[in-house]
């Protein structure tokens, strides 16, 4: 299967009535070969190009000014301190703040040349692209399988059913570990596995990118391992972008790293989160080029 090349955005039908593109028609596939990775002088697509990202909830001006590219097949992590927006950030790729009734987006984010927040657009179509793994492991109620299942069914995907469980189950390392339960309740997993099993269900339904807002929080240090291992394994098919207060596990799994504050409004003591720094990682932990960054990452703050 190869790439389309995604239209520019002024290629889109314009009329005010025309029907909303849906992704597969204005992106193309996602699934296309992935060019030999540590080729000299390669830099890696750009899946996302946030520019000039505002979000707003009513009034309050929560994150200003974010501009940056997230790369294919790259695992990205946001670090800053609590209230700085990393996770609101995170919300406008898959337009999860959408689901917020104050909030507001203003700016672009681009996915692969098409604005996410044009109109036209689905947000359901969003989510199929990109998938979300959350704080804390929310298995459904339901057997193992029906939890991986329950995406591929919802969107259409009932083809091959089990063979699409059983790869969404590899995929997230818990194959060997559920595959004489497969039928037996997602609750009766430990914490770690239910986090491994979310992940599955995440990536059942085929998506791009996967978005993890502070995955091992609530997970104790092996089950993270397993979590950090699983991401490095899975990012050779997938986009990941993490949220995370570990900086400790920032700079283990992370490709790129963008820092995050905030600035305080004396007059009203609103806290508002700004974009600090974006670099590759180990450039952010060694050498960062922001004062603030450096007292962050060392410690002297947050």
């Amino acid at each position: 299967m190869t790439a389309e090349t995604p239209p520019e955005p002024e290629d889109l039908p314009m009329t005010a009535d025309a029907p909303s593109p849906t992704l597969d028609e204005t992106v193309g596939d996602h699934h296309a070969p992935v060019p030999e990775a540590h080729e000299p002088h390669l830099e890696p697509k750009v899946v996302f190009d946030v520019q000039d990202l505002n979000v707003f909830y009513g009034a309050f001006k929560a994150v200003r000014d974010v501009n940056l590219n997230i790369h294919q097949h790259e695992i990205t992590a946001f670090i800053g301190p609590s209230g700085c927006g990393k996770s609101t950030v995170l919300r406008c790729f898959d337009r999860m703040n959408d689901l917020i009734e104050s909030a507001r987006v203003e700016g672009k984010v681009l996915y692969h040349g098409v604005d996410l927040y044009d109109a036209r657009v689905d947000p359901v179509e969003v989510r199929k692209r990109i998938g979300m793994v959350f704080q804390k492991p929310n298995p459904f109620p339901k057997s193992i399988y029906d939890n991986i299942a329950f995406g591929p069914r919802l969107a259409g995907m009932k083809d091959d059913l089990d063979d699409r469980v059983e790869k969404a189950l590899r995929q997230a390392a818990l194959w060997d570990e559920v595959k004489d339960r497969l039928k037996k309740s997602a609750m009766g997993l430990s914490g770690g596995q239910q986090q491994r099993l979310c992940i599955a269900r995440a990536i059942a339904v085929e998506p791009e990118v996967v978005l993890m807002d502070e995955p091992c929080s609530a997970l104790d240090p092996i089950a993270t391992a397993r979590i950090e291992d699983l991401m490095q394994e899975i990012k050779s098919e997938y986009t990941i972008l993490i949220v995370t207060h570990n900086m400790q596990q920032a700079a283990r799994v992370s490709d790129r790293t963008a820092f995050f504050t905030t600035e305080v409004n004396p007059e009203g003591d609103h806290r508002t989160g700004v974009l600090v720094e974006y670099d590759s990682t180990d450039k952010m932990f060694s050498a960062p080029s922001d004062e603030r960054t450096e007292n962050y990452v060392t410690g002297r703050f947050g």
